[in-house]
C-alpha cells in the first residue's frame, strides 16, 4: 500500500508539471491545463485519503 501511495504522489507531482508546461505551450495531447490541474489534485487527494485511513507513515 505504501508504494502505491508513493505512485500516486510522483503521478500527482507529473500532473503538475505537465499542467504548468500547458499554460506555456498550450493543451499537450488535447488536454488543458486545468485538465492536467484537476488530474493532479485528484491523485493528491486519493494518496492522503490512503494514507489517512490505512494509518500509513512514509519515511
Amino acid at each position: 500500500m505504501r508504494n502505491l501511495i508513493i505512485i500516486l504522489i510522483c503521478l500527482s507531482a507529473l500532473g503538475f508539471i505537465l499542467a504548468v508546461v500547458s499554460v506555456f505551450a498550450g493543451p499537450i495531447a488535447g488536454v488543458s491545463a486545468r485538465g492536467f490541474s484537476q488530474g493532479c489534485s485528484n491523485l493528491a487527494l486519493i494518496a492522503i485519503a490512503l494514507t489517512v485511513l490505512f494509518n500509513i507513515k512514509i519515511n
